[in-house]
């Protein structure tokens, strides 16, 4: 794997989202989801949620730098609460 920059963040970012896929296939095998409609407006299950919040913090993250390049804690603070947001209350 020399073709690609395998930093600490690298691999703490992709265990951390493999982690989150294998915690979710183990939620749906004991406790499956069910569709509901929270502030989103959509009927969406826990996936779903998961999905949406993944790619909104991409998009959180690239305008954090956009707007404040010195510091990428502040995109990542409000990245984490808004997935935290829609993961809850979605």
């Amino acid at each position: 794997m020399t073709w690609m920059a395998w930093i600490t963040p690298t691999v703490i970012f992709f265990a951390a989202i493999a982690a989150l896929l294998v915690t979710l296939v183990i939620l749906e095998l004991f406790h499956p989801t069910e569709k509901r409609r929270g502030f989103l407006q959509l009927k969406t299950t826990r996936g779903d949620r998961v999905f949406i919040s993944l790619l909104s913090t991409a998009f959180i993250h690239l305008f954090a730098v956009a707007v404040f390049p010195a510091s990428i804690w502040l995109g990542s603070f409000a990245a984490v609460a808004w997935a935290i947001l829609v993961l809850k209350w979605g």
